[in-house]
């Protein structure tokens, strides 16, 4: 399916939620996690994809950076950006397009604002409790690992991860609505 033929906005933004929370839940990054759930809009086969949003789960690499949800959000409107139907080889479609970067950034921007409000943060450290900004701005440093943590129930409790990728999905999912629907 593609965004254009999406009829039930509401039905089809529930579904794809709990899709990226159940693929969260089975040990999918966050990040993979929200392309996975929206992979199918654009044809993407979803081993790709989860190869390509591997590396920004856990605030980009377990660093704690910027959210892997939000990644996996802005990974998608660069798809969206592109038209799917456009052919890539076909110059006025594809980088280095300065109106399409422009339009991408835009779009990016927009996303960000949107979790940034809903969720009151966009990185990773800080919707963990992690690392709050002091009151000069400057974020204490934070202990980053490569190594994942265990998925068990308690992990689960006290991490809100499931809500980030929840948002950010149904952010896109307003987006595409939004742009769609007129």
């Amino acid at each position: 399916m593609k965004p254009s033929e999406i009829t039930d906005w509401h039905a089809e933004t529930q579904e794809r939620a709990a899709r990226a929370v159940e693929l969260f839940r089975q040990g999918y990054n966050c990040a993979q996690s929200v392309t996975l759930a929206l992979a199918d809009l654009y044809d993407m086969e979803p081993s790709t994809m989860a190869r390509l949003s591997g590396s920004f789960g856990g605030g980009i690499g377990r660093m704690r950076e910027t959210c892997g949800a939000a990644c996996g959000m802005f990974m998608m409107a660069g798809l969206e950006v592109q038209n799917p139907e456009d052919t890539p080889s076909d110059p006025a479609c594809a980088y280095p397009n300065a109106a399409l970067k422009k339009a991408n950034y835009q779009v990016v921007q927009q996303l960000a604002a949107e979790f940034r409000k809903r969720c009151g943060a966009l990185l990773c450290r800080e919707l963990l409790g992690l690392a709050k900004p002091l009151a000069d701005g400057v974020v204490p440093a934070v202990a980053i690992t490569a190594t994942p943590e265990e998925r068990t129930e308690a992990y689960y409790r006290r991490r809100p991860c499931t809500a980030m990728v929840e948002t950010a999905v149904r952010i896109y999912m307003e987006y595409l609505q939004q742009k769609y629907s007129k």
